[in-house]
């Protein structure tokens, strides 16, 4: 990435704040970045906690599952699911404070005595693999604000810092050659006012 730029004082002393807003802001961002690298390997191996749980659950009431074609899946729904927000490295993530049933009303004498403890079953299966979903968009969240902030710290360090030093540099050295060039102009001037006044 060129950086634009024009051979003046101005220019000079404009390029050098922003040069100095990013070398101060480049240590910040790779501390966010290691938090966010953290913060994503925490969040993965929770999701695939979750994962494992889910499937412990499912192999537990597998040998009950002849009973489930009796079970009436409309039996239990999810009304609603409480989540709050919380900043992790500065990124808003999900966490699961509640969720809702709606568990309709059913006949304990018309029905296999089991159905209450089914409920329960439905309801823990449910929490354990909406807690797992919240964790999975927890960690997608996290890791796209680490590749920002990768790609963030990479255009400083790579890209933007050394562009602006270039360009710094290039308008030293040409203020300086100005300088020269105006200093060697006025030494003739100054050579040929003597010459011309000691030939007079």
């Amino acid at each position: 990435m060129a950086i634009k730029f024009q051979y003046n004082q101005t220019y000079l002393q404009r390029l050098k704040k922003q040069l100095q807003v990013r070398i101060r802001a480049l240590p910040t961002l790779k501390n966010k970045e290691a938090a966010l690298r953290s913060e994503v390997k925490k969040a993965k191996e929770v999701a695939e906690e979750f994962d494992q749980k889910l499937e412990k659950q499912l192999k537990d009431y597998q040998h009950a599952i002849a009973l489930w074609d009796e079970f009436d899946n409309e039996l239990v729904a999810i009304k609603d699911v409480d989540l709050s927000v919380k900043k992790i490295a500065g990124v808003k993530t999900p966490v699961l404070d509640d969720i809702h049933f709606d568990i309709k009303e059913y006949s304990m004498f018309n029905n296999p005595n089991w159905y209450l403890d089914g409920i329960q079953i439905i309801k823990k299966l449910a929490h354990t693999a909406i807690e797992r979903e919240v964790f999975f968009q927890k960690m997608q969240l996290l890791d796209y604000a680490r590749k920002k902030t990768t790609q963030k710290v990479n255009l400083y360090e790579k890209v933007q810092i050394p562009g602006f030093e270039e360009a710094i540099l290039k308008i030293k050295r040409y203020l300086e050659d100005e300088e020269n060039l105006s200093k060697a102009a006025q030494k003739i001037v100054k050579n040929r006012l003597q010459e011309m006044e000691e030939g007079v």
